[in-house]
C-alpha cells in the first residue's frame, strides 16, 4: 500500500465521529442485510411502522409546517433579516446559489411528480373542496393542490434548518457545521459533543438515508420505466440494480470533483435544461389555456393558504386522503431538511438570513410553479379532452413514474422530449446524490465541510443500494414502500424543525432585539420593579389621572 493510500485512510479513521457513523452505518447496513435475508420481514416492518407514525404524528406535521412557513415569511419582511451569516462574502454567485438549492435539495421529486400529481387530484379531488372528480371544475383544483404541495411548505423545512445550522456555525467559535448545531441555544454550546446532540445527529443520518434514498428510488424508477416505455428494455430487479449502480457510480465522479467543478456546473446545466423541457411544454400544450389556469390555481392557492395547510379532513372523512399525500410531503420534506438544510448552509455563507429565506422559499417557488402549471396542467387537460390516455396510472394499475412517458409521447417529437426527460430524471439523480452524500459525510465526521472520498464513497453505495431495497419492494404498485420509508424517517425531525425555529427566535431576539415585547418585558411572573407611589407613600396620583 503506497504512502498517499495510507495516509487517505488514515484520515478517514481520524476524521470520523465513531458515534454517529457507526449507529448511522450499523442501522442502515441492517436494513439492507435484512432485505436480502428475508425481504417479507423488512416490507411488513416498514408497513407497521408507517401506519403508527400516521396515527400519532399526522396533525403535528401540519401545524409543524405551517408555523415554519409563518417563520420565514416574517424573515424576508422583518428587521431579523438584514443579520448575516459569517462576515465574509459569498462564495457563489447568487444564480449559481439558486441552481445549486433548487437542483440539489428539491427538483428530483419535482421532475417525478410534474406530470402526473395533477391527474391524482383531478381524479379524486381534496374533500376540503366538496368537487366530484373527473370534471371540469376539478381541473383548476388539481393543479392548485399541486402548486401548494411544492411551493412554499416543502421548500420551508430545507431552509429553516439550513439558517440555524449557518447561522450557528458562522457566527459562534467552536459550532461545528453539523444538523445538531441548529440547537445551540437550546443544547448549549458546550453541549454539542454531549448524548443529546448525538442522538440528533444519529437521527439526522437515518431521516437523511430514508428521504434521500425515496427520492433516488422515484428518479431510478422513473428512468427503468422510461427504458421500458420507449424501447421494450425491462431487465427486472436485476435491471434495477444495474441502473442504480451505473448512476452511482456517475454521482461519485461528480463528488470527487467537489462542488465547484461537480455539484455546481451540473446544477446549471440541470436547470437549463428544466426550462427548456418546461417552456417546450407550455409552447407544445394548451397555451392560452395553461395561462389561464395557472392564474386560477395560483390565486387559489394563496386565498385557500391557510385552510389547507391545517385541513385534516377529521369531519369529512378526508383524514386518508390527507395522510395519503399531504403529510406524506411534508414528511418527505421533513426527512431532506436535515441533509438540505447542512448543504443550504453549506453553500450560503456571507449571504443575509433575508436572502436565504427569500432563495429557499420565494425564488424556487417562482421556478416550482410554472413547472406544474405547464407540465403537471397539459397532463390533466390531455385527460380530460381525451388527446393522452392516463387511466391505468390514476387507477393505480401502473406507477407514477410511467405519466411523463405517456405525456410526451402524445406530442409532436415526443421521443425528442422523452430523451431530454431522461438526461434530466438521470442528472437530477446524479445531483441529488452527490450533495446529500456530502452532507451525510459532514455529519458523520463531527460536521467537516470537506470529508475524505473515501466517506463520500461509503456513503453514496449506501445510499444507492437502499434506493434500489425501496423500488425492489415498491415492485409493480409503484412507489408504495418509497412513501412508507419516508414517512418513517420524516415524521421525527418534524421536532428538530420546530426547535431549530425557536432557537433562531431565542437568540435573535436576544442578540439583536425583541420584535413583539419590550426588552424589559417579563413573559411569566413579577418583574421585580416597584412603582414609584409603592416605594413612597407620600406620592400620590392626581385628580385627574386615571
Amino acid at each position: 500500500m503506497s504512502a498517499d493510500e495510507q495516509g487517505t485512510i488514515e484520515r478517514f479513521f481520524d476524521e470520523l465521529d465513531p458515534v454517529v457513523f457507526a449507529f448511522g452505518a450499523l442501522l442502515t447496513v441492517g436494513v439492507i442485510v435484512a432485505f436480502f435475508v428475508d425481504r417479507s420481514f423488512v416490507a411488513g416492518g416498514i408497513d407497521t411502522v408507517h401506519d403508527e407514525m400516521l396515527s400519532y404524528f399526522s396533525w403535528a406535521l401540519l401545524v409543524i409546517v405551517f408555523l415554519v412557513v409563518l417563520f420565514l415569511l416574517f424573515l424576508i419582511v422583518g428587521p431579523w433579516g438584514k443579520i448575516k451569516l459569517g462576515d465574509s462574502d459569498p462564495e457563489y454567485s447568487f444564480l449559481s446559489f439558486f441552481a445549486m438549492l433548487y437542483s440539489a435539495g428539491f427538483a428530483a421529486g419535482v421532475v417525478f411528480w410534474g406530470p402526473t400529481e395533477g391527474l391524482f387530484y383531478y381524479d379524486t379531488p381534496n374533500p376540503m373542496f366538496g368537487t366530484e372528480g373527473g370534471t371540469a371544475e376539478a381541473i383548476p383544483l388539481a393543479v392548485q393542490q399541486t402548486l401548494f404541495h411544492w411551493a412554499l411548505p416543502q421548500l420551508a423545512v430545507f431552509t429553516i434548518m439550513g439558517i440555524a445550522i449557518g447561522y450557528f456555525a458562522y457566527n459562534y467559535d467552536g459550532v461545528p457545521l453539523r444538523v445538531s448545531s441548529a440547537l445551540t441555544p437550546i443544547l448549549g454550546k458546550e453541549n454539542l459533543d454531549g448524548p443529546a446532540a448525538k442522538v440528533i445527529d444519529i437521527l439526522a443520518v437515518f431521516a437523511t438515508i430514508g428521504g434521500v434514498a425515496t427520492s433516488l428510488g422515484f428518479i431510478g424508477s422513473q428512468f427503468v420505466t422510461g427504458l421500458d416505455y420507449q424501447w421494450g428494455l425491462n431487465f427486472g430487479d436485476t435491471g434495477i440494480l444495474l441502473v442504480v449502480t451505473t448512476m452511482t457510480i456517475l454521482f461519485t465522479i461528480s463528488m470527487v470533483l467537489g462542488i465547484d467543478k461537480g455539484i455546481r456546473r451540473l446544477s446549471n446545466f440541470n436547470m437549463g435544461l428544466f426550462v427548456v423541457i418546461m417552456l417546450a411544454t407550455f409552447i407544445v400544450g394548451p397555451t392560452m389555456f395553461l395561462m389561464l389556469l395557472g392564474s386560477q390555481a395560483l390565486g387559489g392557492m394563496i386565498s385557500d393558504f391557510v385552510s389547507m395547510s391545517l385541513y385534516t379532513g377529521a369531519a369529512e372523512g378526508g383524514t386518508g386522503w390527507v395522510e395519503d399525500w399531504t403529510v406524506f410531503y411534508w414528511a418527505w420534506a421533513l426527512s431532506w431538511s436535515p441533509f438540505a438544510g447542512l448543504f443550504i448552509a453549506r453553500i450560503s455563507k456571507g449571504r443575509t438570513v433575508r436572502e436565504v429565506a427569500f432563495t429557499g422559499i420565494v425564488a424556487t417557488s417562482a421556478a416550482t410553479v410554472p413547472w406544474f402549471t405547464f407540465v403537471g396542467g397539459t397532463a390533466v387537460f390531455y385527460q380530460h379532452e381525451g388527446i393522452a390516455d392516463f387511466s391505468e396510472v390514476m387507477a393505480f394499475e401502473a406507477g407514477a413514474e410511467v405519466s411523463g412517458f405517456i405525456l410526451f409521447d402524445a406530442f409532436p417529437l415526443g421521443s425528442v422530449f422523452m430523451i431530454a426527460f431522461l438526461v434530466l430524471v438521470t442528472t437530477f439523480f446524479i445531483t441529488s446524490a452527490d450533495s446529500s452524500t456530502l452532507a451525510v459525510s459532514m455529519m458523520t465526521t463531527g460536521g467537516k465541510a470537506k470529508p475524505s472520498n473515501i466517506n463520500r464513497v461509503f456513503w453514496g453505495v449506501v445510499l444507492g443500494l437502499t434506493a434500489a431495497i425501496l423500488m425492489i419492494l415498491g415492485g409493480e404498485g409503484g412507489a408504495g414502500a418509497l412513501e412508507q420509508a419516508v414517512v418513517i424517517t420524516g415524521a421525527p425531525f418534524a421536532f428538530v424543525c420546530l426547535l431549530a425555529l425557536l432557537s433562531l427566535a431565542k437568540d435573535f431576539s436576544g442578540t439583536y432585539g425583541r420584535v413583539l415585547l419590550q426588552e424589559q418585558t417579563v413573559i411569566f411572573g413579577s418583574s421585580g420593579v416597584t412603582s414609584e407611589s409603592e416605594e413612597d407613600p407620600s406620592v400620590t396620583a392626581d385628580p385627574g389621572d386615571d
